[in-house]
């Protein structure tokens, strides 16, 4: 009994075999595969395994065939991802603040499975990110299916909200207070996951750090209060740029030296019309929230960038400017 049970693992242990074991660089022949299935005490013979490989490839499988001397050789070909496409995933996921190193590591780990082991070995690598240091609790990766589990099933999660004092100890606000929310969309910005939501206590849209939330629950029996079309527009400004440090959403115009132009596509996206102002200059109209992320962003280009219109933006930028440089005094 237990060689017929061997027997019918046979397709299963060449699937795995092709999937762990073959590339375009690294073929198998008929002969070889025989070898290797005995070594598990699956019988087989050349006419079957013939058989067997077509029954793998009906399957969906895509198995090559090449030439190994004489022999006709045979490596798993198309899989579910490229190896470039996997590149990516790796360095994104080992660059991503959001996630802890020991969960980077298990994901990496995981997208390795999804190619052969000669290939997975180049996917191990660290990935350098200046000035960007990895979350030191693995928590908020159980936080964001919380909160997604609340948005799928449209109900309220309640959660405990921290910050870190000089000493870098959490400290619940409020002395603990326990919030309770209405969860909508989640925002991934500047290497932050932030949850937007109409709070209870506030009664109104707010946002919050995913990676500060402890405690996270789903409120079973609680429906989500739902939006008003006003919110909705609200809930929408709130996935615009620089949206998650509040501020009030402004059309502006921007005009930049012309050297930023390929900065200016990275941040506002290939479809953001590009005007050429002068012969050194163009200007951009764009609908922002106004708030010290914008001019932070806007002040780090100096002379570069500015202001055009509205007046109101204008005033601010010279207050905002005026401010800093009192605070120097």
């Amino acid at each position: 009994m237990a060689g017929l049970s061997r027997q019918k693992q046979k397709l299963l242990t060449m699937k795995q075999y092709f999937e762990q074991k073959t590339d375009d660089e690294h073929s198998i022949t008929g002969n070889r595969l025989i070898e290797i299935l005995g070594q598990y005490g699956i019988k087989a013979e050349r006419k079957t395994i013939y058989d067997d490989i077509k029954t793998l490839c009906d399957s969906g499988m895509d198995i090559e065939i090449t030439k190994d001397g004489h022999s006709n050789a045979y490596y798993l070909g198309a899989r579910t991802f490229q190896d470039e496409e996997l590149f990516v995933l790796v360095d994104a996921i080992a660059s991503c603040r959001f996630l802890t190193k020991k969960k980077s590591q298990e994901l990496i780990a995981k997208i390795q499975g999804l190619t052969s082991e000669y290939k997975a070995k180049q996917l191990k690598r660290d990935v350098f990110v200046n000035n960007r240091s990895k979350a030191m609790n693995e928590a908020v990766y159980y936080n964001l299916n919380k909160v997604q589990e609340g948005i799928f099933e449209k109900k309220t999660i309640s959660f405990q909200y921290y910050d870190y004092n000089f000493n870098k100890k959490k400290i619940l606000r409020h002395d603990g207070e326990v919030y309770t929310v209405s969860p909508f969309v989640t925002v991934w910005e500047e290497d932050n996951y932030y949850l937007v939501c109409y709070c209870n206590k506030h009664e109104k849209i707010c946002r919050y750090r995913i990676d500060r939330m402890t405690n996270v629950k789903v409120n079973e029996g609680d429906k989500r209060r739902e939006l008003t079309p006003e919110e909705k527009t609200e809930v929408n400004n709130y996935q615009s740029v620089y949206s998650m440090y509040g501020g009030e959403t402004e059309k502006v115009t921007l005009e930049f030296e012309n050297g930023l132009l390929s900065t200016v596509i990275d941040r506002f996206g290939e479809k953001i019309i590009c005007t050429q102002n002068s012969d050194h200059t163009f200007y951009i109209n764009v609908e922002v929230q106004i708030s010290p992320t914008f001019w932070g962003w806007l002040f780090k280009f100096g002379k570069r960038a500015r202001v055009l219109a509205p007046e109101n933006v204008v005033e601010q930028a010279k207050q905002t400017l005026d401010e800093i440089r009192k605070h120097y005094e």
